[in-house]
């Protein structure tokens, strides 16, 4: 079957909370890789209850460069990478398995949908998801990561989209704050303050109007606050990475 092809690979830490719905959309796969790193929750626990699931324990090591390591466990060299807030529906799932596996040059863009404390946003995001590993990994950014595009790729985008439950917490936008905005600074310097003011206001404009999140009301305002407070720390830890 051509399911039996493609391995699914998660990176996954203290992901208890959606977990499960994960997994559950992932049944008909032969093969899914959970790939732990210092998870302390009940992910683990959870994750033992699938058959399916195979379980490898590793440091994390920045998302590019380990969601590549994660994929070296998987037996097939199709690599469906998801993340452990991500649920699959039948649709998708059905379209996925209509596509062209034979050929290894092709990488399939998935079209997912983001939810905020339960709400579904205006935003969707286009990203390479399903790629065979022979010929495509993922790039070594420590955050913001992506499956690397060669001349001889060919970009095929599903029309059917997938569940992202990207904040079911509202302290979840502290945590992620911290550490992406410490791995996006790592080794980096900006050194003027302006800046730094600049560039958060402009993340507001940027995901309140130009992004139209004001349709979604006070969710909208709140998102684009976070993401407003995110680039300022990002680029305030650039700016002290310069004055030291």
């Amino acid at each position: 079957m051509l399911i039996d092809t493609i391995s699914v690979v998660i990176m996954a830490k203290n992901a208890q909370e959606t977990i499960t719905e994960c997994l559950d959309s992932l049944v008909s796969f032969k093969e899914v890789v959970l790939y732990l790193n210092d998870s302390s929750d009940n992910t683990e626990k959870i994750a033992k209850n699938y058959e399916n699931v195979k379980i490898i324990y590793g440091e994390f090591i920045g998302f590019g460069p380990t969601k590549n390591r994660a994929a070296t466990y998987a037996s097939n060299d199709w690599i469906l990478s998801l993340d452990s807030d991500e649920i699959l529906n039948d649709k998708l799932l059905d379209e996925i398995l209509q596509q062209d596996l034979n050929n290894k040059n092709n990488l399939f863009v998935l079209i997912r949908d983001n939810y905020f404390l339960g709400h579904k946003t205006v935003s969707r995001d286009h990203i390479v998801r399903l790629y065979n590993r022979e010929k495509n990994l993922f790039d070594d950014s420590l955050v913001h990561e992506k499956v690397q595009m060669h001349e001889y790729n060919k970009k095929i985008v599903l029309k059917n989209s997938f569940k992202h439950l990207n904040i079911t917490d509202i302290n979840q936008t502290l945590y992620k704050t911290i550490k992406y905005t410490d791995l996006a600074a790592k080794d980096k310097k900006m050194c003027y303050f302006s800046l730094v003011i600049a560039k958060a206001f402009f993340a507001f404009f940027q995901t309140y109007i130009l992004r139209f999140y004001f349709l979604n009301g006070w969710v909208g305002f709140t998102v684009a606050v976070s993401n407003a407070n995110r680039r300022f720390y990002k680029y305030l830890k650039q700016f002290l990475n310069c004055k030291k």
